[in-house]
Formats: C-alpha cells, structure tokens, sequence
C-alpha cells in the first residue's frame, strides 16, 4: 500500500499581506524603540533606571498587556496567510476582550501618572493638562477596534481600522524615542515632534492606497483626519477650565 503524505498548501504571501505585516511590525518596532529603556530592555539601560527610579508595580502589568496588543497585531496577518483563517477569528475575539481591558488599565495609568507629584515622566506640562493626550489616544484606539469589529466581515475596512487603533496607541512609544530632535521645536505650527512621528506611520497606509486603488480607502482618509486633527484639538481642550476641573476630578477618585 502506498502512503499517501497530505500537504498543506503552499502559502502565499500577497503584496497586499507583506504590505499589513510589515507595516504591523514598523508599528511594533515604533513601540519596541520608545518603551526599550523604561521597560522591554530596561536592564541594560541602568542610568535611565536610576534617574527615574523604579515603576509601579501596576505598569508592569500594563506593559505586559500592551505588549500583547502589538504581538496579536503581527500575528494576525500572518495567520491568514497562512491559511488559518479560523485561528485567526478565534484571536480576533481574544484581542477584543484585550483591548477593553487595555482602555480600563491605560486610563488606570494615566490617572496614576497625572496623580504624581511629578507628574509624567519627561513630559514638562502640567499633569492635569497633559491627561487630556493619554485619555484621548485610548479613546480614539476603542472607536477604531470597536468599528473594526463592526467591520469584522467587510477585510478591507476591519484590517484598516485596527492598524489605526494600533498607530493611535503607538504615541506613547514614539514620544519616548531617544533622539535629540524628538525634543526640539516642530517644524508645523500646532503639531509637536511626537505628533509628527505618529502622523509619519499613516504614511505607508496613504502610499499603499494611492499604489493599489489609484484613490484613498474611506476608512484611511476619513481616519487619518480624525487622527490627525484630534492632536491639536486635544491641547486646546486641555487649557480650558473645564478640562481642568474634569481631569482634578478624575484624579481625585484614585486618592479616594
């Protein structure tokens, strides 16, 4: 008798899947650089650790839970790819229930942050105006997964939605970058360095609409400008006495 070996179809790696895989990696590698010496490599960076002595507790938590976020990200693609659509679905339901639980630890943090007699660290504006950039990046991020889960069934507006949410949350690690220019003064008037180095990783997602449809996705455009147009706006309302009042408050149920 003569055994009959089952192969697995080859896979195939579409332009469009090497596109969303290595954009998703650019995002995680934006993230890995930013987070590398206060947390992922943070052994090997010891003066940063002394100058800013050690972390709570809860944020390694957090690290830990955001991590997963990126490494799902890079994942996912991948697994359609490779044929394992199913595996793929299966995730995707775990990474909904992640990032709900992300948007209630990143607001825990970023309370936590603003709560410090210090404030955040780095960051020479005033903590309770400053809350107003993490509070707004994690609301942004759940409007884009939650409507990536509505689109869940049209791929086109599900993979788009969740690299915005992915490119939101990533503001974090790119303030953090370790660069002398990250510092200085932003060549557009409104946006800091920070703001422009997220706005840079919507840059691929242009260039790959314009490439493959000759005119930009609705979803890249129309969230692109929300993106973009909300970091200016979020420093407005960040001056204002009911931001002030709201963000005191906020803060206050911590200490309570």
């Amino acid at each position: 008798m003569t055994a009959t070996i089952a192969r697995r179809p080859r896979i195939r790696w579409s332009a469009e899947r090497r596109f969303h895989v290595g954009l998703a990696a650019a995002i995680a590698a934006a993230v890995l650089l930013g987070f590398a010496r206060t947390f992922f490599l943070r052994p090997w960076f010891p003066e940063w650790a002394r100058a800013h002595g050690a972390p709570e507790p809860f944020f390694y938590v957090h690290g830990v839970v955001f991590a997963a976020w990126y490494v799902l990200l890079l994942a996912q693609p991948s697994l359609v790819a490779a044929g394992r659509v199913d595996l793929h679905r299966r995730l995707g339901r775990l990474g909904g229930g992640l990032a709900v639980v992300m948007v209630l630890l990143g607001t825990i943090g970023a309370l936590i942050a603003a709560g410090r007699p210090t404030g955040f660290i780095d960051v020479p504006v005033p903590p309770l105006q400053f809350l107003v950039v993490p509070l707004a990046d994690l609301a942004l991020f759940g409007v884009f997964v939650a409507l990536g889960f509505a689109n869940r069934h049209d791929p086109q507006r599900h993979k788009r939605y969740i690299l915005l949410a992915s490119i939101a949350l990533a503001e974090a690690g790119v303030a953090r970058w370790p660069f002398a220019f990250m510092t200085g003064a932003s060549p557009v008037p409104g946006f800091s360095m920070t703001d422009l180095g997220v706005d840079l990783l919507l840059v691929p997602m242009v260039a790959w609409d314009l490439i493959s449809r000759r005119r930009l996705h609705p979803v890249t455009l129309w969230g692109g400008v929300a993106l973009v147009a909300l970091q200016p706006l979020r420093l407005m309302l960040s001056e204002t006495r009911g931001w002030l009042a709201f963000a005191g408050w906020a803060v206050s149920l911590l200490r309570n």
